[in-house]
């Protein structure tokens, strides 16, 4: 197998926008995950936009595993990696418009501080349940996060998130459409690639 390609100041920026996503990644698979097993576990229907937030992110994080693992031993397809990154992209873009809707408007210090963390989050799912569902039994997610303070500032955590991904995942693309034309062309006649 072949070894990472030294490209310099490109594969430093594709390395670094790897781990960045990877981390976004798993705090958001993480908070998103808490988010359904609690309204799973209160016996109610998650919303489709916390369980589209998850499948994105689960196939995001598997995609940067393998495609960084690829980059390394050098086997990545530059141009297919381009592609799938402008497709990841439209996609996080789609799951940060959708979840921003409606938590631009939500103010997380007017709501009120509570104890006890998950219980009292459990314990707002009775008070609210016929509040928050409407006759499909879907629950309305931007009103189970008025629960709480720490839940509302969690699941605008992963609102930022997934705004971060959006720069992320265009910094790859450009990134390594630049590595594949770096590639493609050959270093420059009177200069080393590996910028010594």
């Amino acid at each position: 197998m072949g070894s990472m390609p030294r490209l310099g100041a490109l594969g430093h920026a594709f390395t670094a926008s790897r781990a960045m996503q990877f981390i976004s990644l798993v705090g958001i698979i993480g908070m998103t995950a808490d988010f359904i097993a609690e309204i799973v576990g209160a016996e109610a229907k998650p919303p489709d936009v916390l369980i589209g937030t998850l499948v994105v992110a689960v196939i995001a994080a598997l995609y940067v595993v393998i495609s960084y693992i690829l980059y390394w031993d050098a086997m990545l397809p530059l141009l297919i990696a381009t592609a799938a990154d402008a497709a990841l992209l439209v996609a996080v873009i789609v799951v940060a418009v959708v979840m921003g809707k409606p938590l631009s408007y939500l103010t997380c210090s007017d709501l009120p501080r509570r104890d006890g963390g998950l219980p009292s989050f459990i314990a707002s799912v009775g008070e609210n349940i016929l509040s928050t569902t409407d006759r499909s039994g879907i629950v309305r997610y931007y009103v189970w996060v008025g629960a709480a303070r720490q839940t509302c500032y969690a699941i605008k955590a992963v609102w930022g998130l997934s705004i971060a991904l959006c720069i992320l995942f265009a910094v790859s693309s450009i990134t390594s459409a630049c590595l594949w034309r770096r590639l493609k062309m050959g270093p420059v006649p009177g200069k080393d690639v590996e910028g010594q």
